[in-house]
Protein backbone atom coordinates (compact mmCIF):
# COMPACT_ATOMS: atom_id res chain seq x y z
CA UNK A 1 0.00 0.00 0.00
CA UNK A 2 1.32 3.14 -0.86
CA UNK A 3 2.03 6.23 1.83
CA UNK A 4 -0.31 9.40 1.02
CA UNK A 5 1.52 12.34 1.42
CA UNK A 6 -0.79 15.58 1.33
CA UNK A 7 0.94 18.37 -0.27
CA UNK A 8 -1.86 20.27 -0.60
CA UNK A 9 -1.37 24.29 0.39
CA UNK A 10 2.02 24.35 0.54
CA UNK A 11 4.84 26.13 -1.48
CA UNK A 12 7.95 24.75 -2.44
CA UNK A 13 10.64 23.37 -1.74
CA UNK A 14 7.92 21.73 1.15
CA UNK A 15 6.17 19.28 -1.23
CA UNK A 16 10.24 18.47 -2.87
CA UNK A 17 11.83 17.89 0.89
CA UNK A 18 8.62 15.93 1.90
CA UNK A 19 9.06 13.76 -1.02
CA UNK A 20 12.99 13.24 -0.18
CA UNK A 21 12.02 12.56 3.38
CA UNK A 22 10.13 9.33 2.54
CA UNK A 23 12.68 7.69 0.18
CA UNK A 24 15.51 7.85 2.92
CA UNK A 25 12.74 6.11 5.55
CA UNK A 26 12.93 3.30 2.64
CA UNK A 27 9.61 3.81 1.26
CA UNK A 28 8.98 2.60 -2.36
CA UNK A 29 5.00 3.47 -3.54
CA UNK A 30 4.00 7.16 -2.33
CA UNK A 31 0.69 9.03 -3.80
CA UNK A 32 1.61 12.21 -3.54
CA UNK A 33 -1.18 15.34 -3.66
CA UNK A 34 -0.05 18.23 -5.00
CA UNK A 35 -2.50 21.55 -5.67
CA UNK A 36 -0.19 24.00 -7.94
CA UNK A 37 1.86 23.73 -11.15
CA UNK A 38 4.92 24.31 -9.74
CA UNK A 39 4.75 21.62 -6.98
CA UNK A 40 3.46 19.11 -9.46
CA UNK A 41 6.28 19.80 -11.75
CA UNK A 42 9.13 20.19 -8.44
CA UNK A 43 8.30 16.72 -7.26
CA UNK A 44 8.36 15.18 -10.15
CA UNK A 45 11.91 15.79 -11.19
CA UNK A 46 12.58 15.14 -7.62
CA UNK A 47 11.02 11.81 -7.68
CA UNK A 48 12.67 10.61 -10.75
CA UNK A 49 16.09 11.87 -10.03
CA UNK A 50 15.65 9.68 -6.59
CA UNK A 51 14.67 6.40 -8.66
CA UNK A 52 10.61 6.45 -8.88
CA UNK A 53 8.68 6.24 -11.96
CA UNK A 54 6.03 9.21 -11.63
CA UNK A 55 2.06 8.77 -12.91
CA UNK A 56 0.01 11.82 -12.65
CA UNK A 57 -3.39 11.12 -12.20
CA UNK A 58 -5.74 13.54 -12.08
CA UNK A 59 -7.91 14.08 -8.67
CA UNK A 60 -9.99 17.30 -10.28
CA UNK A 61 -9.71 20.81 -11.67
CA UNK A 62 -7.43 21.70 -8.19
CA UNK A 63 -5.30 18.40 -7.13
CA UNK A 64 -3.72 15.87 -8.52
CA UNK A 65 -2.08 12.73 -7.60
CA UNK A 66 1.08 11.43 -8.55
CA UNK A 67 1.72 8.23 -8.25
CA UNK A 68 5.75 7.42 -7.15
CA UNK A 69 6.54 3.95 -7.69
CA UNK A 70 10.60 3.43 -6.93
Amino acid sequence: MAKVIDTCGLSCPQPVLMVHEAARSGDKALDVLVDNEASRENVTRAAEKLGFAVTPVEQDDVVCRLELRA
